[in-house]
């Protein structure tokens, strides 16, 4: 008599009850286009005043009341290299209380996968290129965004222990620099390429002759499209399930990096500027280069689809319709 095979449960479903926290940030709201795209239709939101995720109290009444299957824990507070440098108590005390308190009351409630996105800067500064998700801790980190960092780090560690103590099923994905539709377009305390973008635009609109830019412009970076992670987010979310001594997170990029000279001079050919690009030296580079090895995740089958030169362009024509209609987060 033949003995029958029961089958493997999917990893996700559609009838998943599935809460994206941070889905009006421009990750989250990438991840929601993503999971409807894909025909995850059963998605649970909520705005921050419907929901404090500092509040512990509130975030356990939350679960309770709606009851999720699957968390993808997109929220976090986010900034530049000033910002961080301004507010590092606040980057590391809100993400902290914003990671306990989403990770521990999914573990507790049942939830039964949770996807916590992390950050490329948990690596360390003189890390080497590309970097492995084996140079995590390996030595000190970018001290301009440390503070960050230190709190990203944390949250892949208590994915990884409660894995490892009590069988959660959690994962993690560090993505690369991203760029995209819900940017930040703050002129301090933003990250490089909306910066730029905005620095740019209103050196065009005002016909400046001159557009200073930080550092030296020798750093490279590399940047991942926001529709891309969102779709990395889903592929890892049905197909990827490591086993107890596998790595518990994983690197989201394209593999390829630019210097920041070389953006600063797409995004002034994008926006239409004509003048002198000129370096203040005297404000930090950060990490001199920053390229992600994403050999694992394209041996599990994702690569990334989306070239910078292609999206740059619409990315500068949608930031120049939400300014016109006063949409755009600065």
């Amino acid at each position: 008599m033949t003995r029958a095979i029961t089958p493997i449960p999917p990893l996700l479903t559609p009838a998943d009850r599935i809460f994206v926290a941070g889905h009006r940030g421009m990750a989250g709201s990438a991840i929601c286009r993503a999971l409807q795209r894909t025909g995850y239709n059963n998605l649970l939101t909520a705005s921050r005043t419907e929901l404090d995720l500092e509040n512990g109290p509130a975030v356990q009444r939350w679960f309770a009341e709606h009851k999720p299957t699957v968390v993808v824990l997109a929220a976090a507070k986010v900034g530049g290299i000033q910002a961080n440098n301004s507010y590092p108590a606040d980057f590391l005390l809100d993400n902290l209380k914003i990671q306990t308190n989403v990770i521990e009351t999914a573990w507790r409630s049942g939830v039964r996968r949770l996807l916590f996105l992390g950050s490329s800067c948990i690596y360390p500064k003189f890390a080497e290129q590309p970097i492995r998700e084996e140079a995590l801790l390996t030595g000190p980190l970018e001290p301009t965004n440390a503070w960050y960092a230190i709190a990203k780090i944390t949250g892949i560690k208590l994915c990884e222990a409660l894995r490892q103590q009590h069988g959660f099923d959690a994962i993690s994905l560090m993505p690369t620099n991203l760029y995209g539709p819900g940017d930040n377009y703050h002129p301090t305390n933003s990250h490089v390429l909306p910066a730029l973008i905005r620095r740019f635009h209103e050196a065009a609109q005002a016909n400046a002759s001159t557009v200073t830019c930080w550092g030296t412009g020798t750093p490279l970076r590399e940047f991942l499209h926001v529709d891309d992670l969102g779709e990395a987010c889903v592929f890892a979310l049905e197909h990827w399930q490591p086993g107890p001594d596998e790595l518990q997170f994983l690197n989201v990029g394209t593999g390829v990096d630019l210097s920041i000279r070389e953006l600063a001079e797409q995004v002034a050919d994008a926006t239409g500027f004509r003048g002198e690009i000129t370096w203040d030296t005297s404000k930090p580079d950060g990490t001199p280069k920053k390229q992600l090895d994403v050999s694992r995740l394209a041996n599990l089958g994702w690569r990334a689809r989306i070239p910078l030169a292609e999206k740059l362009v619409s990315t500068v024509a949608a930031f120049r319709v939400q300014l016109s209609e006063n949409l755009v987060r600065l």
